[in-house]
This record gives structure tokens, C-alpha cells and sequence, in this order.
């Protein structure tokens, strides 16, 4: 009886080394497959635009004390939009995708992944079939952001967007989703990883670690810039200066229909543009409300990032006042009755579900390694035919879009394989 115990236990030891084997080598060859070879490629001038040009979408008047004619307002086709972490960015994506189908806009997509093979920075060679003088409309997959090599795959007048969130609730969304990712937690072995990462961070966290970023100015970090500075380095202050001169608008979660009002003004975009369903949210039994004390603690810990919200903050309401707070207060109430409708009219029950309530399983949302905690929808089967196929690309996840636009995915799916077949 005892050397059949032994022999079990030795081939489950056997199993969780070969296993841990084999999840290290997949996060490492998923997260560093970046091009070893970065070719010198010439600096060849990008054409004004390649878009056929919309007709104007409406038209914008003068205030009545300085002319009583119009300006016509074209939509604007190129766009740049900063996909930062765990901001609500795949809803986004979702509305910058439906656009350029719309307009036929040509799309700078990465290659063989669902990003710019992130953590590394951003090189034009890593776009899908680039050759320099190229032209593309839109840049919108994850990367961690280099200006000048953005520069040279867009127009110079494109626009330049993006959006933050406040970096507590940040933390606690990344290091729920991309925790198992970062070895550095591994070792906490208490209940509640977070709430004891936070108690003493430093202890913990180790700035060369691998993915260590997840877990410090994570939204410092996506915009190119050093998130291990002390959050008074003057370099901190030069980094916010410069997505500041960079970047026409930079919305916020936290008024995600204000912040498409804005954009919807800044691009000259209609409110049909606009309309979206709430893509890649958890489900609330997995969100940790953070006490008081710990969300000091989570905005102390991110204070770089705290810095830079703070900032745009203060932006994001003159941009508001500008716009007209009732005039705002209007339109954000147009937009949600009108997300409403679409609601009530392609999504079956009218609202998400849990992953294994989804019966189309193309349909499902990437999960977060070790548990189904993203949300997803169910399709209604007797949609009309004027709103099928909008409803269809609303509902549709970001990875499965992106498959449909001619993105090969294959190391994203490679990763999807491994993950399943070690049941995580």
C-alpha cells in the first residue's frame, strides 16, 4: 500500500515539474516571440490619406454672434488609438473596427498575434505585410508605444487617441487578469494575493522580473516610458508632457460615453459610429472592491500612474466645458437610449452572460489563465434583417474580429491550444 502511495506521489512530482516546464516555455516563447531581426528600412514619406474620402456627415454651426453659416464637417478616417490594459479598450476596438469596415479604411494589423508583440516596443516591421511608404488609416492592436516608428505608418494629420483609467481600479483588474502571468506572485501564499501584495509591495515586486510591469504604471509602461521611476522624477513629468503633445484626446472609463461624445466631436464621427455593448467585462463575483486603505495603498504603489490620470483628468473636464455640459448631458442621454435599443434588439435575455452560458462558441471571449471570468452574449436567433449583421459584428469578441479582418492569429491560438489541453 505504501509503495503504491510513493509511486503516486512521485508521478504526480513528475507531472507538476513537467507541467510547470511546460507553462514557463509557452509564457516565455508567447510573450518574447518578437522578431529577432529588425531590418533597416528607409524612411519613405506616407501618402496624405489612402482612404476614399466619407462624404460630410453633418453639418457644424458658427455660435450665432459670429456667423450664421456652417462649416462642413468630414469625418476624419486616420486614426491612431493607444490600446492601453484593462480600460475597456476592446469596446473600443470594437467601434474602431465597425468604422474603417464602414469607410473601406486600410488597417495597420500586427502579424501571427492579437498585438505588437507587447512588451516590446513598437517597430513598423512588426505590421502585417508593411513595406515602407505604405499607407494605412488605422493602428489600433495593443503595443507598447514608440512615436516616431508610429509616425511612419500614418498620415501626419492623423488623430491620435487613446484612454485611461484610475490606476486602483487598474491594479486590481490586472493583477486579477495577468497575475498567474507574472512569477513574481507566485511565491504570495496568502488567500488574498492582492490585499498582501499591497500590504508590502517591495518586498514582493522585483523591477526585472518577468512581467513584472503588469503590476506597476502599467499604463506608464504601455506608453513607452520607465513605470520603476519615483513618481517626483522629473522624467515623469516629461513623459506625461509628451503624450500630452502627442495625443488629441485622452478619454476615460469612468465616462465612457462622455469620453465617445468627445471623440464623436474631435472626429466628426455620427452617433451611429458610437454604439456599442460593454466587451471583455467580468463578472462582478470576481471584481474586488478595494477598502479604503488598500486603494490608498494600490494609488501610491502606481503613483506615476496616478500622476498621469490626474493630469488628463483636469484635461478631459475643460474639454467637457467647451463641448457644453447640458449640451453633453443631451447627448450622453441619446447614446445610452440608443445602446439600449440595440440591446433590446440583438441580445437574447438583453443582457451578458457567463462563458458557459454562451451557445455559439465562436462567440466566446479569451479567458484569464486559470478561471472563465470574462462576460460574453448571446446572439438572438430571430434578429431582423436590417440589424443582423451589426448586431453580429457588436457582439462580436476582439479575436474573432480580428480573424474576420484577415489577422492570422496563429501564436494566439497556439497559446489558446496549450492553455486548454493543460486545463487551465
Amino acid at each position: 500500500m505504501v509503495g503504491k502511495q510513493g509511486r503516486q506521489w512521485r508521478s504526480v512530482c513528475k507531472g507538476l515539474v513537467l507541467g510547470t516546464l511546460l507553462t514557463s516555455c509557452m509564457i516565455l516563447f508567447y510573450c518574447l516571440s518578437n522578431p529577432q531581426i529588425q531590418h533597416s528600412l528607409p524612411d519613405v514619406p506616407v501618402p496624405y490619406s489612402c482612404a476614399h474620402r466619407p462624404a460630410p456627415a453633418h453639418s457644424v454651426p458658427h455660435p450665432k454672434n459670429v456667423s450664421q453659416q456652417a462649416d462642413i464637417c468630414t469625418p476624419r478616417v486616420d486614426v491612431m488609438f493607444m490600446k492601453t490594459h484593462k480600460t475597456a479598450s476592446s469596446t473600443l476596438l470594437n467601434i474602431l473596427f465597425r468604422f474603417g469596415e464602414k469607410h473601406r479604411l486600410k488597417f495597420a494589423f500586427p502579424n501571427s498575434r492579437n498585438d505588437f508583440f507587447y512588451p516590446a516596443s513598437f517597430q513598423r516591421s512588426q505590421v502585417k505585410d508593411y513595406r515602407p511608404g505604405m499607407c494605412f488609416n488605422i493602428i489600433c492592436n495593443h503595443m507598447r508605444f514608440n512615436a516616431p516608428e508610429v509616425a511612419k505608418v500614418l498620415p501626419a494629420d492623423t488623430a491620435y487617441i487613446t484612454i485611461l483609467r484610475d490606476p486602483a481600479e487598474l491594479f486590481e483588474s490586472s493583477f486579477h487578469y495577468f497575475g498567474r502571468l507574472v512569477p513574481l506572485t507566485w511565491k504570495i501564499s496568502a488567500e488574498d494575493k492582492l490585499a498582501e501584495f499591497l500590504r508590502n509591495p517591495k518586498y514582493y515586486y522585483d523591477p526585472e522580473g518577468f512581467n513584472s510591469f503588469y503590476l506597476k504604471n502599467l499604463l506608464f509602461f504601455d506608453f513607452g516610458q520607465d513605470n520603476n521611476l519615483e513618481p517626483n522624477d522629473p522624467r515623469v513629468e516629461e513623459g506625461i508632457l509628451s503624450i500630452a503633445a502627442r495625443f488629441q484626446l485622452v478619454m476615460l472609463v469612468e465616462y465612457f460615453e462622455e469620453s465617445l461624445i468627445l471623440l464623436k466631436d474631435a472626429l466628426c464621427w455620427e452617433m451611429n459610429d458610437l454604439l456599442f455593448f460593454k466587451l471583455n467585462a467580468r463578472k462582478d463575483s470576481t471584481v474586488s472592491k478595494l477598502p479604503l486603505e488598500l486603494r490608498a495603498k494600490a494609488l501610491e504603489w502606481n503613483g506615476i500612474d496616478w500622476r498621469l490620470y490626474q493630469h488628463f483628468n483636469a484635461t478631459f473636464w475643460k474639454k467637457v466645458d467647451i463641448y457644453g455640459r447640458e449640451r453633453m448631458a443631451r447627448d450622453v442621454a441619446e447614446i445610452r437610449r440608443r445602446n439600449k435599443e440595440m440591446a433590446t434588439i440583438c441580445i437574447e435575455g438583453g443582457q451578458a452572460v457567463e462563458a458557459g452560458s454562451i451557445q455559439d462558441t465562436s462567440m466566446q471571449p479569451w479567458q484569464p489563465i486559470g478561471e472563465k471570468s470574462i462576460l460574453g452574449y448571446n446572439l438572438k436567433k430571430n434578429v431582423d434583417k436590417a440589424h443582423r449583421k451589426l448586431c453580429r459584428k457588436m457582439l462580436t469578441p476582439e479575436l474573432q474580429y480580428l480573424s474576420e479582418l484577415g489577422v492570422n492569429l496563429w501564436i494566439t491560438k497556439l497559446w489558446g491550444y496549450i492553455r486548454d489541453v493543460i486545463n487551465w
